[in-house]
């Protein structure tokens, strides 16, 4: 099993930034993906950017240039640094390690 823990979420205004991270423990496989998911209201579930182990990004066309994804090998940690939020980023975003666990999701809440 594998436990995911985040942090990071929170209430912001337009324009501002936030970061959120997730640190992964328990039976761990260095070469595995992670990534960042986010389902807003009413809305499905949908990728925001992943990484590779190796540190490859991948980023939604929604967040390019604005959000930039990273990890810390070491620690076991990805992190996700969001700039220029704007309203439609609010949703619950979800940490994703190996395709397969989820981490319990911060609420992000961009107020216009």
């Amino acid at each position: 099993q594998v436990q995911l823990v985040e942090s990071g979420g929170g209430v912001v205004q337009a324009g501002g930034s936030l970061r959120l991270s997730c640190a992964a423990s328990g039976r761990l496989v260095s070469t595995a993906a992670m990534g960042w998911y986010r389902q807003a209201p009413g809305k499905q579930r949908e990728l925001v950017a992943d990484i590779t182990s190796t540190g490859t990004p991948n980023y939604a066309d929604s967040v390019k240039g604005r959000f930039t994804i990273s990890r810390d090998n070491a620690k076991n940690t990805v992190y996700l640094q969001m700039n220029s939020l704007n309203p439609e980023d609010t949703a619950v975003y979800y940490c994703r390690y190996r395709g397969s666990y989820w981490g319990q999701g911060p609420q992000v809440t961009v107020s216009s």
